[in-house]
């Protein structure tokens, strides 16, 4: 039907009630547990029923009990509290606020997902958890942060399995209407909308505006009436399949993202890309630099790279997105007028060094290439991210590839279980969420009575039964199963025995077959009396995975023998509800991922603050959390170039840690009394994810190490008409042009003969810089353990100082090097350019001797 006129019906709240529909607004109260406390009294089914969303509650909340509310004292009264920690939030005082930013210098957070609630479907998995982490932890540390991402109709697929336990999926559509969010309108009440120019024509979008906290979360729409269909289609799903429909996508978020912005007048000081999703953005960028500023493309170029950071979420270089030059390069052309250089120019910014112009542009170089912040996000994970892309950087060692790492974090508020956040709030102090990692908070959870710690997570392990139990009768239901399934799924899982959860995507090299490796061996830790353990998996496979799948599938018919399904299930369509069920409620938190594959893993973090101890291999952020006394690893962190050696190994492991360690340290208990080993590791693990594994730690590092210098190095390159970035622009041009005339000596050192620890000697090399001087490069000498005929490892570099000026551009230089620890060493000597690293990691500024 054409044509249809549209209009909305509200729930008539009473005036005493007013202040639900503000509190529905926005999202801080979904890490407020007296904020969901609210709603959850108001109609508990309902709340359930409604999965959690106050705005759908509120609509179908009968009008007899909004009126009943209206005069309940003790509702009005909890409703006043909430109001006025609410109403404590710094955005609502925004002129009292001082940040530590120039006026208006915003950090644009681009991310193709947000998982912020359940109730608000657009998310996929970890990415866009760590996404919505990020802004709830932002506005927590009231940071000037704005979200930027894609609003989609229909979001990630909804799981269902079918009788024989193969993955379906559904992708319904959301109600807009139904979510916290509000159309960007002009001082008119028009709404605002932004374009972006595709191979088939403009493809427009509106902007709609969700509050997380302070922190304002842009969300991009192209289902327009003015938009054909194919248009439309752009922002319905997340990660579409279709490859031009992804390049639509990635342009919408960032090319439509960064105009979005400057439509409602911010300029934003730094830009982080989370993904390389976003890289696009940095296009966009570049045009507002040079447009704003009245600078050439190479002064832009010395100034976005320096006030961008990038992070990489990918451990498999197959893993990060790439796209055919012919079907990206239409996408380039609109771009050729703004930045003044042709598409094949533009798309070489996103190809590997000396490619061939018909090579796929990827979008981790593009990223990489537009940021002078680039890190992975585990301590493992950014060794891993330099030896992939060491490659783009040639003639540099693996070490020295510039991307470091910020390890994720987790928001503590959001996850962790009503209880816990009660024993916080007597034994740490009613503030603790503002400071969670600060030391003195963190040893105050040894001050938590251990009786008190034990009966806390008993009643979350209970809870987690009762779900679970609820969650498969209703999955038997859609299947039309016989009376008597669900009458045996009403008894599934024990409240009082250990339970284990493997909760996360369904890929394959998260190996969620480890424990089927041998079946008989699992049957048994299954059927066991004297030490009885229950198992609880969830998880989605991606729609083209078929291997995944086949993991799902396999389960779910190992789950089926009659003496142990009592003891084994799989819960369908894993979301963040589920999620936070299971990190409360669960004994042991199961992680068996193929090293290192596994970026970082932020699931067994919330597990950890809730007291649920880790069984995990030694990869990604486990690297960092494990110790004996607060978990336990699977291997020695080992990697093995043949698989199925490699399972075979680690799942006997993982049977001999769970029979020898695990299940006897839950099961002593002397005398009846609760297990106390267990009990010292569960505040163990709580105390390192306070410290470690918070987002708070996470934000303030970026906060402190990318954003703060980047957006004061904006203000220093913008600063009298752009004059550094200008004189930079023209260093590189002279730097470019003179660099191929540098010619190095081998270096020599002054004593002959080996050397004793604690020995110094010198060691010098002569320079020629051809018309360079020396205040244009650095002269070092790099040195490190001998590991082959040309290759040294744990090398470090020294600077080397300029001693005498031979004439016509040569130049001696000379440093001393002390022998501090024994060994065979090699060292040579090597020239890059001066200035901060932007510049300095040019790739091809280098030479060796």
């Amino acid at each position: 039907m054409k044509h249809i006129q549209t209009f909305q019906v509200l729930p008539d709240i009473p005036e005493p009630l007013s202040f639900l529909e503000t509190l529905a607004g926005n999202i801080w109260w979904c890490w407020q547990y007296d904020a969901v406390d609210l709603f959850h009294r108001i109609e508990p089914r309902l709340w359930d029923w409604s999965g959690r969303n106050p705005i759908r509650f509120l609509t179908y909340v009968p009008q007899n009990r909004l009126e009943e509310l209206a005069t309940d004292r003790s509702f009005l009264s909890h409703q006043q509290r909430v109001r006025e920690s609410y109403e404590r939030l710094p955005c609502l005082h925004m002129k009292d606020n001082i940040y530590p930013f120039e006026t208006r210098d915003v950090i644009a957070y681009f991310s193709m997902e947000f998982g912020i609630h359940e109730s608000i479907p657009l998310f996929a998995g970890g990415l866009g958890i760590l996404a919505g982490d990020h802004l709830k932890t932002a506005s927590d540390l009231e940071m000037p942060l704005v979200g930027v991402g894609l609003l989609y109709r229909q979001g990630y697929f909804r799981q269902f399995l079918d009788q024989d336990g193969w993955q379906q999926e559904d992708y319904p559509e959301t109600d807009i209407y139904q979510l916290p969010v509000e159309k960007v309108t002009d001082m008119h009440g028009d709404d605002i909308e932004v374009s972006v120019t595709g191979p088939a024509g403009e493809i427009r979008a509106t902007i709609w505006r969700t509050h997380v906290g302070c922190v304002p979360l842009l969300l991009l729409d192209t289902n327009l009436p003015e938009n054909p269909p194919e248009i439309r289609e752009i922002t319905s799903k997340l990660y579409i399949g279709d490859q031009g429909m992804r390049i639509s996508q990635e342009m919408v978020l960032g090319i439509g993202g960064m105009r979005a912005l400057e439509a409602l007048n911010l300029s934003p000081a730094v830009c982080h890309m989370n993904e390389g999703h976003s890289a696009f953005s940095s296009l966009e960028r570049l045009a507002c630099i040079m447009k704003t500023h009245d600078v050439d493309l190479k002064t832009a170029m010395e100034i976005v790279p320096r006030t961008t950071v990038f992070t990489t979420h990918t451990p498999v270089a197959a893993g990060n997105e790439e796209f055919p030059a012919d079907m990206i390069r239409p996408f380039l052309i609109p771009l050729e007028e703004a930045l003044g250089v042709s598409a094949t120019e533009i798309l070489s910014w996103g190809q590997l060094p000396d490619s061939s112009p018909d090579a796929p542009l990827s979008m981790f170089v593009l990223g990489a290439r537009m940021a002078q912040y680039r890190n992975g996000v585990s301590q493992l994970h950014g060794r891993v991210a330099r030896r992939m892309w060491t490659h783009i950087w040639p003639r540099r060692s693996e070490e020295e590839t510039p991307i470091s790492h910020v390890t994720n974090g987790v928001h503590i508020p959001s996850f962790l279980s009503h209880e816990n956040s009660q024993l916080f709030d007597r034994y740490i102090g009613p503030d603790w969420q503002r400071h969670p990692s600060d030391p003195a908070n963190v040893h105050r959870i040894d001050d938590i009575y251990d009786e008190e710690l034990w009966r806390a997570h008993v009643m979350s392990r209970a809870r987690l039964i009762r779900t679970c139990r609820r969650l498969m009768v209703s999955q038997y239901k859609r299947r039309n199963a016989p009376k008597e399934v669900l009458k045996n799924a009403e008894l599934v899982l024990d409240q009082d025995i250990l339970t284990i959860a493997f909760a996360r995507r369904f890929a394959t090299y998260k190996r969620a077959n480890l424990l089927l490796q041998d079946p008989d061996r699992f049957e048994a830790l299954l059927s066991s009396t004297t030490s009885p353990v229950q198992f609880i998996f969830a998880g989605k496979a991606h729609p083209r995975d078929h291997e995944g799948k086949e993991l799902i599938k396999r389960l779910i018919h190992f789950a089926r023998k009659a003496d142990i399904r009592n003891r084994i299930i799989f819960l369908e369509d894993y979301d963040i509800h589920i999620a936070r069920h299971l990190v409360h409620g669960a004994d042991v938190w199961l992680n068996t991922p193929r090293r290192p594959f596994e970026a970082c893993g932020t699931s067994g973090m919330k597990a950890a603050i809730n007291g649920v101890l880790n069984v995990s291999i030694l990869d990604g952020w486990w690297c960092e959390g494990y110790a004996e006394n607060r978990g336990w690893r699977i291997g020695n962190g080992e990697e093995y170039g043949d698989p199925a050696y490699q399972d075979a190994v680690e799942s006997r492991a993982l049977y001999n840690i769970l029979e020898d360690e695990v299940l006897p340290c839950f099961y002593d208990r002397k005398n009846g009394d609760i297990p106390m080993r267990w009990v010292r590791m569960m505040k163990e693990s709580m105390k390192m994810g306070m410290r470690t594994f918070c987002s708070h730690r996470m934000v303030s590092e970026y906060n402190e190490r990318f954003y703060q210098p980047a957006a004061k190095r904006l203000h220093e390159l913008l600063a009298d008409d752009a004059s550094e970035a200008r004189g930079l622009a023209t260093q590189r041009d002279r730097i470019r042009t003179l660099w191929q005339d540098i010619r190095v000596e081998y270096p020599e050192r002054q004593t002959e003969g080996a050397f004793r620890v604690g020995q110094t000697f010198r060691i010098s090399t002569t320079v020629n810089l051809g018309e360079l001087r020396p205040d244009d490069v650095e002269v070092e000498l790099y040195y490190g353990i001998v590991k082959g005929v040309d290759k040294l490892s744990d090398g470090k570099s020294q600077p080397m100082e300029m001693l005498e000026a031979h004439g016509n551009g040569q130049y001696l230089y000379a440093c001393d090097i002390t022998c501090a620890v024994s060994g065979r060493y090699g060292f040579t000597a090597r020239v890059t350019p001066g200035g901060d690293d932007w510049i300095r990691f040019t790739p091809g500024f280098i030479t060796w001797a």
